[in-house]
């Protein structure tokens, strides 16, 4: 029963941005960009979630929720999924805002905030989780946690692309606060995961300080 939320995010996700594939206006009229949120149109801080840019980005990011969403509802219960799932991709998109916020033309779209957040707080719950790469190379999840917003920061630096790898920082960040305020006994029984999981988030930080973003 736990996972009629997962599927119908899944669901969400899938209509959502296969409409936005095969519509142009549809999709520029709910995609992250920023002088549009500036003039008013908020929504699109949630509704660019729901789009991506292609099947690929639709496939990983439903793939990577669909394998970690569950050790969430198990740890968490579904009600505090939820909370994590929302509350990072809202995360996400205000720290874009506040990296992008004077950018008038900056774009994305992606619910790869929100899945960060959940792959983040999977980690914390279950430290010693070990997810299948390519359903066959045994890594460590942390390891892919940490990867995958360190291929984020090639992202916000390579700039070519139309994902929003920002968010995927802000989701972290969500998914990490959420679920220690949530669970917090995990920072004395994981304070080492917990130090792991916090090394690219103060990587990003230190970079935007330095202008190297």
């Amino acid at each position: 029963m736990d996972n009629i939320f997962v599927l119908a995010i899944i669901a969400a996700n899938v209509l959502i941005s296969l409409k936005g594939f095969n519509d142009e206006s549809f999709f520029r009229k709910y995609q992250f960009h920023v002088g549009a949120i500036r003039a008013g149109e908020q929504i699109r801080m949630v509704s660019s979630a729901f789009l991506h840019a292609d099947f690929v980005h639709l496939a990983f990011n439903m793939i990577a929720l669909y394998s970690f969403a569950p050790v969430v509802i198990g740890g968490l219960g579904s009600p505090s999924f939820l909370l994590v799932y929302f509350g990072s991709l809202i995360f996400g998109s205000l720290l874009t805002m506040v990296f992008h916020g004077n950018d008038y033309s900056y774009r994305a779209v992606g619910a790869s905030g929100a899945v960060t957040g959940i792959i983040y707080s999977a980690i914390l719950i279950y430290p010693d989780m070990v997810i299948g790469i390519f359903g066959i190379i045994p890594l460590p999840a942390y390891i892919f946690g940490i990867g995958y917003l360190l291929y984020s920061i090639y992202g916000m630096r390579a700039k070519n692309d139309n994902i929003g790898h920002t968010a995927h920082f802000g989701g972290a960040i969500g998914g990490f606060a959420i679920t220690l305020l949530k669970e917090p006994l995990i920072l004395q029984q994981n304070m080492f995961m917990v130090i792991l999981l916090v090394i690219p988030i103060v990587i990003l930080f230190v970079m935007a300080k330095s202008g190297k973003l």
